[in-house]
């Protein structure tokens, strides 16, 4: 299978969730509606919305709230792509402008915060508190899991376990609550909820760590962001803290003055550092660690399509360029 046979399972569902992310943004503030429509149809796979989905199918699911959390989802993660490229002084996402470079930095976190906002008057329509307990704690946490990054920035005394902690809050744990809302939809079984919401933790690990390796090696029109922009922020992801590891003092030397500084004058050096170390494939080899626990933890589910279909997306999560 690929992405188009997987979305193909539930693109009704999929097509109201995007209509209902459209409908949401709406606002009488015409900044509000500019920015919000311009970073969504910047577009992305809606990997995170597709999850829900996914989840809540797989455990028998037949109403329609799956859709809105999808879109509480979406809007939170892109709540946070906002956010992200403010902190990150961005210039360049999926192939195109951010928007703080476009509209600025203000109006794109004040237009984070209102998509943050909107989320939660939507969770709250679905009237379920164990879906609310979840959203609430997940975006705490994502919300410290971008502190915790800031503080690893310009650090390259930062461990894998550092490392690990960080990708856990910024970005698995709302894969998690993507997957483990399916189950909570369904009232499903306390193993089958564990299950997905496992499912999601680690395949939203293996989708960072396989984001941080291309940052290393993919063309910068496929991955759609420049190559070196870890780097050059000063960020120690999994690639160079396992190239320190690996290197001769000299070019240890290297990479912590490139983590200490950011930058970008030393970047074809230290990206033939990490290839002849084998941080590339090193990192490759965690995330495949983190897809086969991901789907391991879906035994407890049914076997139907939808099941397939989340194992299917957990193997492709390692066969991309984006």
């Amino acid at each position: 299978m690929n992405l188009a046979d997987i979305r193909a399972l539930v693109e009704s569902d999929f097509q109201a969730t995007n209509q209902m992310i459209l409908d949401r943004l709406q606002s009488d503030v015409a900044l509000v509606d500019q920015v919000g429509h311009y970073i969504v149809a910047a577009g992305g796979k809606r990997l995170r919305p597709m999850l829900v989905l996914l989840a809540a199918k797989s455990t028998g699911y037949e109403g329609n709230d799956h859709a809105k959390l999808a879109a509480v989802i979406e809007l939170i993660h892109t709540s946070t792509l906002l956010h992200d490229d403010v902190v990150d002084e961005s210039s360049m996402r999926r192939g195109r402008e951010t928007a703080n470079e476009l509209f600025g930095n203000q109006a794109s976190v004040l237009v984070g915060d209102f998509l943050y906002s909107r989320s939660f008057q939507m969770m709250v329509e679905v009237d379920n508190m164990k879906v609310l307990n979840v959203l609430a704690d997940t975006t705490n946490q994502v919300a410290a899991g971008e502190v915790l990054q800031l503080m690893n920035i310009n650090d390259p005394d930062v461990s894998e376990e550092g490392y690990y902690q960080v990708i856990e809050r910024k970005t698995a744990i709302l894969f998690a609550a993507a997957t483990q809302l399916g189950a909570l939809l369904t009232g499903a079984s306390d193993q089958i909820e564990k299950g997905l919401r496992t499912y999601g933790l680690q395949l939203g690990t293996a989708f960072q760590l396989v984001d941080d390796a291309l940052d290393y090696a993919a063309d910068a029109d496929e991955m759609g962001k420049n190559v070196g922009d870890d780097l050059a922020e000063g960020k120690p992801t999994l690639p160079l803290i396992y190239a320190l590891t690996q290197s001769s003092p000299e070019n240890q030397a290297l990479i912590r003055k490139a983590i200490e500084q950011g930058g970008l004058d030393d970047l074809e050096r230290i990206l033939a550092i990490v290839k002849s170390s084998n941080a590339i494939e090193y990192t490759y080899q965690a995330a495949e660690k983190a897809v086969k626990k991901a789907i391991d933890a879906l035994t407890p589910l049914p076997d139907t399509a939808f099941k397939t279909a989340l194992i299917e997306l957990a193997k492709l999560s390692l066969n991309r360029n984006s």
